[in-house]
């Protein structure tokens, strides 16, 4: 039986073990450790630095989804329903197979929103109103 790549429109999103409906767009799902140039002083000036792992850096993650009525989730938590403190909330972002069983789950730790933005409305567009949110995390653990 050949073994065949898995599709990238299959997925699922929940916030703190919660379906919070489907998205059309999730971007950011990226990590990097910033390497960090070292020297000695007694190296010859045609040696090549050193290299050392540094920081480990992760981009905001950016999830876009068709506006539906009743849905103030985002800006709910955008809000913080008025508290002065901000609400971090853990994310997992499963991709499916064709039976609809996780092959690979990414768990965003501590999320929490920095941008929120709504659809550009036009008198003569026919397109879906789409929404879109920023969040800034603390980190990415992938699960197989």
């Amino acid at each position: 039986m050949a073994t065949y790549p898995i599709p990238v429109f299959h997925y699922t999103v929940t916030i703190n073990n919660e379906n919070v409906g489907g998205f059309s767009d999730v971007a950011g799902l990226t990590q990097e450790i910033q390497p960090i140039e070292y020297r000695d002083g007694t190296m010859p000036g045609t040696t090549p630095p050193l290299k050392r792992p540094g920081l480990k850096k992760v981009n905001n993650l950016t999830l876009k989804r068709g506006i539906v009525p009743d849905n103030k989730y985002f800006y709910d938590w955008f809000n913080n329903n008025g508290e002065p403190n901000v609400s971090r909330r853990d994310l997992s972002i499963s991709l499916l197979n064709d039976e609809g069983q996780p092959v690979m789950t990414w768990t965003i730790l501590q999320a929490w929103p920095t941008k929120i933005e709504g659809p550009g409305l036009k008198a003569t567009g026919n397109e879906i109103a789409i929404e879109s949110i920023e969040l800034v995390h603390e980190g990415i653990i992938l699960l197989p």
